[in-house]
């Protein structure tokens, strides 16, 4: 693919992605990892994934301030390092095919986990919160995916959807943010041919100046749609997304495997 043609790609997956996590609390991650795993590579594709979440989790977490369950932010948010750290270790040591498949099969199983658990049991107490942090920092890391996580927290918390939605946004903001700093500080990613331009022709720094000003498209497009989609159908949307792109990054995988 040409420079050109992985912006493109970037740009659409970044907008759907922020247009489906306005409406519905979760997106970018499920939407953007797979695809910029594919287009770029494992390792700088869920990096930027990452940092990605950064951006649409604060300009998006302005929009919905007012719900934010702050207390439930500080009991997900600081649990995340101690699944970072291990999550950064294990990417630093993984070929690119092995970790594409890891990251696919990641995606595909949280999914099947979320639509075929029914009735989850409540659970009481801070314990369930503290897990779903770790593991959710985990995936993050890994994968760029950390929603299913806190889906499924959310079932099994009872925590209603507008509060989740909301407190969502610094959550995967926070969660970003540990991530790629993990991994930079543990060298886990090559981000030199990027940061060179050497990557696809891709500069770094006019990569996040693009996807800043998607997210606030998306945004805006988010918000106007919020009138008119239902709920359930911007979450359906990007699982079913998710899935498409787990398949694909596992497919891409599997071929770097056999032809290395």
């Amino acid at each position: 693919m040409t420079g050109v043609e992985v912006i493109a790609v970037i740009g659409v997956a970044v907008l759907v992605g922020t247009v489906l996590q306005r409406l519905s609390g979760t997106g970018v991650g499920l939407v953007v990892a797979p695809v910029l795993a594919i287009v770029l590579g494992p390792g700088i594709g869920v990096l930027i994934t990452n940092m990605t979440t950064v951006v649409s989790g604060l300009l998006i977490m302005i929009a919905v301030f007012p719900r934010i369950d702050w207390r439930r932010y500080l009991l997900l948010a600081p649990a995340s390092l101690l699944g970072a750290v291990p999550g950064a270790w294990l990417v630093g040591q993984l070929p690119a095919g092995w970790l594409s498949i890891i990251l696919g099969a990641i995606v595909l199983i949280a999914l099947v986990v979320t639509f075929s658990l029914p009735q989850l049991p409540y659970l009481r107490g801070r314990s369930s919160g503290w897990v779903a942090g770790v593991v959710g920092g985990f995936f993050n890391t890994t994968s760029g995916v950390a929603a299913p996580v806190m889906v499924v927290y959310s079932r099994v918390s009872r925590w209603d959807q507008g509060s989740f939605a909301a407190t969502m946004q610094p959550v995967f903001m926070t969660f970003g943010a540990v991530s790629a700093v993990s991994k930079l500080a543990m060298g886990s990613v090559d981000t030199g041919a990027v940061a060179a331009g050497g990557a696809n022709g891709l500069a770094l720094g006019w990569l996040f100046a693009g996807i800043a000003v998607t997210v606030l498209l998306g945004i805006a497009v988010g918000g106007l749609l919020s009138k008119h989609v239902p709920l359930t159908t911007a979450r359906t949307l990007a699982m079913v997304l998710a899935g498409l792109g787990g398949l694909g990054a596992i497919v891409r995988g599997t071929f770097d495997v056999v032809a290395g």
